[in-house]
């Protein structure tokens, strides 16, 4: 599949076959994390696979009741095990690098025909507790993660003129 139909065509998903996920694809998906770009290759993460249906239904507690958290066959957490580095820019590297990771995971999903929804919105004391997630480590980024039982919403975006400015920022 060509990347940049990946991109425009990829949707989140918010319902789910209850097909399992075979251990290829979910194996073809995790090697895109691995294989993602991070500051100086540090590869400061870890991604918690999580197929137990009691442990998704906690998951789905801690997103305020999201429940294509506890459909998906899976769900991922990608962890920041270094979490209070910051970049010479001043900002954050672990939302940085690990907002890559997960992208990565999405496309990967896509590319071998799961889908996938980023859940941003969670309890980070509730996922660390379920997930045995260390108080040194932060969780960034759920992801839903199975064969879709829907298309997903259409995207609405804004025309490229409204978001890219030449040669200095324009509000």
């Amino acid at each position: 599949m060509d990347l940049l139909e990946a991109i425009a065509k990829r949707k989140s998903i918010r319902a789910y076959k209850g097909t399992p996920v075979p251990d290829d694809k979910l194996n073809q998906v995790l090697d895109a994390a691995r294989l993602a770009p991070t500051g100086g290759n540090r590869q400061e993460f870890k991604v918690v696979v999580v197929k137990d249906e009691k442990t998704r239904k906690k998951l789905s507690e801690a997103t305020g009741g999201q429940k294509h958290v506890a459909e998906a066959p899976i769900t991922l957490a990608v962890v920041g095990v270094q979490p209070d580095r910051m970049m010479i820019c001043d900002v954050p590297a672990a939302p940085v690098d690990l907002s890559i990771v997960t992208d990565h995971l999405m496309l990967a999903a896509y590319a071998v025909g799961l889908g996938t929804c980023w859940i941003g919105a969670f309890r980070q004391d509730m996922v660390r507790e379920t997930l045995g997630v260390p108080e040194s480590c932060k969780v960034i980024s759920l992801l839903t993660l199975g064969f879709p039982a829907e298309e997903g919403r259409p995207k609405a975006r804004k025309a490229i003129n409204e978001i890219v400015c030449d040669e200095k920022y324009k509000a």
